[in-house]
Formats: C-alpha cells, structure tokens, sequence
C-alpha cells in the first residue's frame, strides 16, 4: 500500500500540522526532562523548599519579637517597680522630715511656755525621733526638767540631753 502523501485535502492537513506541534511539545518536554541532573530538586521540590524556608524565618522573627516584647515589659515592670519604691521612700523621708520639725516646734514650745527655760537660748535639733538638746540652762533641775518635758512630746524616740547649768 502506497502512503498517501496529498496535503491538497485541508483536514488532513489540519491535522498533520496539529500532530506535528504536539509532537514537537512532547519531544520538547522530554528533551527539558532529560536536562534533569540527578539528584537536583525539580521546580516543585524548590518552591516548597523556598516556602518552607520562608516559613522557618517568620517563626524566627515571631519568636525574637515575643521576646523582645517580653524584655521590654519586664523592663517597664521593674522600672516602675523602681519608681514606686523611690516614691514611697522619698515620702517617708518627707513625712520623717515633717516629723521631726514637728517635734521640734513643739519641744521649742513647750520651753517657751516655761518659766524656767528659755526657748531661745537651748537649741533643739531633731534626728529621726531623736532630740539632742544643747546650751546654757541655770540648774541641773532645769536640765533634768527640759528632758523631761521634750520626753513627753509625741514622736519622740530619745534625748540626749547636753545642756549645761551656769550655776549649781
């Protein structure tokens, strides 16, 4: 049988002309395949490696960012921790400042209305509770007096008790 090479019929033809472009896709994709080298990642295998790489690096990053996230809070707690404690003591120290001016206006007062001492010359200072009073009294009663009246002022811990009678 004699092939019949006739392109004059145009279905034939269409189809000679469609075989012949798939063949040539076939042959291309063979020819890409056997371009492969073993062992290499196909595309596929690359993308989902590219992906998971990408993956990885946004865990990173979110783990990084939740710690430093974490560290700047714990920072912020201690400092305001820090600042709390600062505040609290500096008001204790004010209120025992407070305090002790207090007492030694009372102490100062309590002279003033006596008879027997004088306000101005016996000095008064005030550490803490603790009253050192100091400077000329007449007798060591007055002495003795002027501790027992700053011991009864409120607040006060102690007295030490310099003062020194003129005459005895």
């Amino acid at each position: 049988m004699a092939f019949n090479h006739n392109i004059d019929n145009p279905s034939r033809a269409l189809w000679l002309r469609g075989s012949s472009v798939a063949l040539a896709v076939l042959l291309a994709a063979g020819l890409a395949a056997c371009d492969k080298k073993p062992g290499e990642p196909s595309a596929g295998q690359k993308l989902d490696a590219a992906v998971e790489k990408t993956e990885n690096a946004a865990e990173r990053a979110k783990v990084e960012a939740e710690t430093a996230a974490n560290d700047a809070k714990a920072k912020m707690e201690s400092a305001a921790q820090d600042a709390s404690a600062a505040a609290r003591s500096a008001a204790s120290n004010a209120a025992a400042a407070l305090d002790d001016t207090a007492i030694t206006t009372k102490v100062k007062a309590a002279f003033a209305a006596d008879p027997n001492l004088s306000a101005v010359l016996i000095s008064v200072d005030t550490k803490d509770g603790v009253v050192k009073l100091s400077g000329p009294v007449k007798t060591p009663d007055d002495a003795a007096h002027a501790e027992r009246l700053t011991q009864a002022v409120e607040g006060v811990k102690s007295v030490v008790n310099e003062l020194k009678p003129s005459n005895g």
